[in-house]
């Protein structure tokens, strides 16, 4: 069986991550993974169609557009925008994506704030794409204290099993 920390292991393997979701007008899950990410050495590159650059780097409109095929995406989106990158990550051939849920990967959480959609999860296995459908990377890779404490307080209510 397939737990989500072996699921979270392997995306955090990856070198080349996109970050959909990223934002110059306030600070996000998504800014901070990006972050944690380019701090540990991974080439980052930044996903949204209505900025230019991000942080000095340039920022992409969509996947097709950054010049080098990202190994997995991080998407922090609405659902709608979600299944529009999960059908670029088919195309590509993209093999891992973590859609972000502030309630963790238990189905129904939290439904009007959260990037996960039921079809993408669909389409990402459908696809052999590993897909984990909730939660948070900042989590895992360099946890804050709030971020610690989320994924405790998930492990403990159950709100964290693999997708």
């Amino acid at each position: 069986m397939v737990t989500l920390d072996g699921q979270v292991q392997a995306f955090l393997s990856q070198k080349r991550i996109a970050f959909v979701g990223v934002s110059d007008k306030r600070e996000t899950g998504c800014n901070l993974a990006y972050n944690n990410f380019k701090e540990i050495g991974c080439q980052v590159y930044a996903v949204n169609p209505h900025i230019a650059s991000f942080q000095g780097d340039a920022c992409y409109p969509d996947l097709k557009s950054i010049p080098h095929k990202p190994d997995a995406v991080f998407i922090l989106a609405n659902p709608k925008v979600t299944d529009l990158i999960v059908g670029q990550c088919v195309e590509l051939g993209i093999k891992h994506v973590w859609m972000h849920c502030l309630m963790g990967t238990k189905p129904g959480l939290a439904a009007g704030i959260t990037s996960v959609s039921q079809e993408a999860v669909k389409m990402c296995k459908a696809n052999g794409i590993a897909v984990i459908a909730g939660s948070c990377p900042n989590q895992y890779l360099k946890p804050d204290f709030g971020h610690r404490m989320m994924r405790g307080l998930w492990k403990m209510l159950g709100f964290t099993p693999a997708s």
